[in-house]
């Protein structure tokens, strides 16, 4: 049933189906937690493997590098050959549990937080037209209502702006309520984006530390306001940095105090002699 598909990556491995796995894309490490598939809780519990990676044909492994792939891999595929002998489907059936959507204000006035008590993904996705949305229906959706101009989707949240001419009082209830139907009809097998393998970009020096003073002092307050900042570079000969804000922290009137007194300050402080300005991109 499977077909062992080497990859470029000599640590990842590709098992491929003729039949159709899932619909959608999914990632699950050592330290995902996630107790939606039977399969992937029993790989992940083999020391030597720390991710599974999963598409609509085929199920991808990562393994650490002590471990050779021709010294395991036709066990790992009998394995999966007999958890689809034996199972019909790779994700457990869930019982469908309260949906709970609350509006929430944000610094910037056009923007409000919608929280959801479900972990809608891991990482950040920025939309900003309807055309931008298109492979995700359900954000697609969004735009239709009245002057939403972008949505920045983050963990459990969607941090959505408008247009001034638009009155919150109006657009929340039908937002609210647009939300909740989808998640109520929510499974693992619909979710809002497909998983991204992500090659983080390799950092040193000044912006190795730059990025570590984000994440710890700057980071946990913005996304707290429905935003996010992300490091784009430092320039060693000018000492600017180049941040790009998202969600409510775009378009914010507040976004330059934020800037000067917030993320420049907590910058030079820590970094003395080495941040001239922060600048938005």
């Amino acid at each position: 049933m499977f077909k062992i598909v080497t990859t470029p990556n000599q640590n990842i491995l590709k098992f491929e189906s003729q039949n159709s796995l899932t619909s959608g894309s999914f990632e699950f490490t050592t330290e995902s937690d996630d107790a939606s598939s039977e399969l992937v809780s029993q790989l992940l519990q083999l020391p030597f493997l720390t991710k599974v990676f999963i598409s609509s044909n085929f199920i991808a492994l990562q393994k650490i590098d002590l471990i050779d792939w021709v010294d395991v891999q036709d066990e790992l595929k009998i394995v999966l050959e007999d958890y689809f002998k034996a199972n019909k489907s790779l994700f457990k059936v869930q019982t469908k549990t309260p949906v709970e959507v609350y509006a929430e204000s944000t610094p910037n006035p056009e923007t409000m937080k919608f929280v959801i008590n479900k972990l809608i993904l891991k990482g950040d996705f920025d939309f900003n037209s309807k055309l931008s949305a298109e492979k995700y229906p359900f954000i697609a959706g969004i735009f239709d209502f009245e002057a939403v101009k972008s949505a920045f989707v983050e963990q459990n949240y969607i941090a959505i702006s408008k247009g001034s001419e638009a009155d919150w009082q109006l657009l929340i209830p039908k937002i609210r309520s647009y939300i909740k139907e989808h998640f109520e009809a929510f499974t693992i097998e619909n979710q809002i984006v497909e998983a991204k393998i992500d090659t983080p970009k390799v950092l040193e020096g000044i912006s190795q530390e730059i990025v570590a003073i984000l994440d710890e002092y700057i980071k946990p307050a913005v996304m707290a306001d429905g935003g996010n900042i992300i490091f784009d570079s430092y320039n060693a000969l000018d000492k600017t940095v180049k941040v790009i804000l998202k969600g409510a922290c775009n378009g914010c009137p507040s976004s330059t105090v934020t800037l000067k007194n917030g993320i420049e300050a907590t910058l030079k402080n820590l970094l003395p002699n080495k941040i001239n300005q922060v600048i938005a991109i």
